[in-house]
């Protein structure tokens, strides 16, 4: 445990941004597993609007510190992919 005063400060700081950063993720993944479940059905207007929410999320991420840009874009385009393909 933490006895100085600037270590404690820096185990509350690390927790709140350990629970922002876990708040964020889950979110990213939830948006990204309804994508692929929308893909798996083959439903092309549902996915169509799910893509679109999902690419915020993954923009969002990248502002937020989540998640760095390349992998967002990596992301965005496989599941663009995906999406021309079903069409």
């Amino acid at each position: 445990m933490a006895n100085h005063f600037s270590a404690l400060k820096r185990a509350r700081q690390t927790e709140k941004r350990t629970a922002r950063n876990r708040n964020n993720t889950s979110r990213l993944r939830t948006e990204l597993r309804e994508l692929r479940e929308a893909l798996a059905k083959g439903d092309k207007t549902a996915a169509d609007k799910v893509f679109r929410q999902a690419v915020s999320a993954l923009d969002k991420a990248i502002q937020k510190g989540t998640l760095h840009e390349n992998t967002a874009s990596r992301y965005k385009s496989r599941l663009s992919a995906r999406l021309h393909a079903l069409k």
